[in-house]
């Protein structure tokens, strides 16, 4: 499969009720027209693909915001298929009766700016008709919480009852209680940071360097290339360093440690250890689904994060925020550590105290832990939220 088969071509929104939603999700499409970029320059007809669930209320008040991480999409729950490569990252969470339930509650979850699973990014044509490629401008998460603006301006939106996002989903919904604290009335922060480490910075750095050194990126325009010929093997070993940083030691430790993988020898026998399958069988994964552009414009926008750039310094930039919050961390997380996670927990005004979920899965756990995000998402929804208590 070719890196420019896994994106979805620019169409136009579908015809009918969007406003209703659809209580089992499906993919939606809305042109947005151009998005300013913060560096400078504007990025023309942007296409924003999302799903929904549940269905809006006639004023609009009581919309959730799901945002997914680097690799993730719009396909929050459900089963994989047509236009889904994979199943649901957050299956159980959104439903009649669950912890977001959509009898009462209408979740929205976008694709990305610069993603490939619909919304405008490098695989999406340019105003001359051919692939962006190496011409995709360079996005922060600023310009990707922009595009949801416009989106959620489109929906009817005015306010969002909770935006919450793990990850690099994190980081764009803190970016948007800062940037828009009247349009947040709760705040749900998994994973995350407040602004990118060097430590992080220097992780990504070979990931990025393992896919523009691919024979096959061609300095990012091999759309044209034909089936099988883009930078998959680059793609594959960017896959294998971030996904080490994603569980943990003592996970890959218990769960590996030195054994062979099955019927190989890796003691000279030109065999693997059990641990480099598992990473093998992650990369090939990705480079069946997900673009390697777009693994570059997403990763490089992550480095790029700082709610305190231009605001007078992290700080500053968190007391603006008005949602209440509750800002959660993974215990064995080393790539987004529980230390960052209280930074901001420690800076929002109206937060609850940092929950830290005991897991052993590493970074990975806001993706596992399932039932203790839930948990603490029913807490949060339980409390009534400042526009609701000025209702009353």
């Amino acid at each position: 499969m070719s890196t420019q088969e896994v994106s979805v071509p620019a169409v136009p929104p579908a015809s009918g009720a969007w406003r209703a939603g659809d209580p089992r999700g499906g993919r939606r499409f809305a042109q947005i027209g151009d998005i300013s970029l913060e560096r400078g320059g504007v990025l023309e007809n942007v296409q924003m693909s999302y799903e929904t669930w549940g269905t809006l209320s006639p004023t609009g008040d009581n919309a959730v915001l799901v945002l997914h991480a680097l690799t993730g999409d719009s396909h929050v729950v459900g089963e994989a298929g047509p236009g889904h490569p994979t199943a649901g990252w957050w299956n159980g969470l959104i439903g009649p009766g669950r912890e977001l339930d959509t009898d009462r509650w209408f979740v929205v979850a976008p694709n990305v700016l610069g993603g490939c699973q619909g919304s405008t990014g490098p695989s999406s044509p340019a105003p001359d008709g051919r692939p962006y490629g190496s011409r995709f401008p360079y996005l922060t998460v600023r310009d990707q919480v922009a595009a949801e603006r416009a989106l959620a301006d489109q929906l009817g939106i005015r306010s969002w009852g909770l935006v919450v996002g793990g990850s690099m989903g994190g980081m764009r919904a803190l970016e948007w209680a800062v940037m828009e604290p009247d349009r947040v009335e709760r705040l749900y922060v998994l994973a995350s940071t407040a602004a990118a480490t060097g430590d992080q910075i220097a992780w990504c750095s070979p990931q990025l360097m393992a896919i523009r050194s691919d024979a096959n990126f061609r300095g990012g325009d091999y759309y044209d290339a034909g089936p099988g010929r883009g930078p998959h093997a680059g793609l594959g070993v960017a896959r294998r360093i971030a996904h080490t940083t994603y569980r943990s030691e003592a996970e890959l430790n218990l769960r590996f440690g030195r054994l062979p993988q099955q019927g190989e020898n890796p003691l000279g026998g030109g065999g693997r250890f059990a641990v480099e399958s598992y990473l093998d069988h992650h990369a090939t994964k990705l480079t069946h689904r997900f673009d390697a552009n777009s693994y570059l414009v997403l990763s490089q926008t992550m480095n790029a994060h700082d709610v305190g750039r231009g605001r007078g310094g992290v700080a500053a930039a968190l007391g603006r925020v008005t949602a209440r919050t509750a800002i959660a961390a993974i215990s064995s997380d080393r790539l987004y550590t529980p230390e960052q996670s209280a930074e901001i927990a420690a800076g929002i005004p109206d937060c609850a105290p940092l929950r830290v979920i005991d897991s052993p899965y590493g970074h990975d756990g806001f993706l596992v832990e399932i039932e203790r995000v839930g948990e603490i998402l029913t807490e949060l929804l339980g409390e009534p939220a400042q526009a609701e208590l000025a209702a009353r």
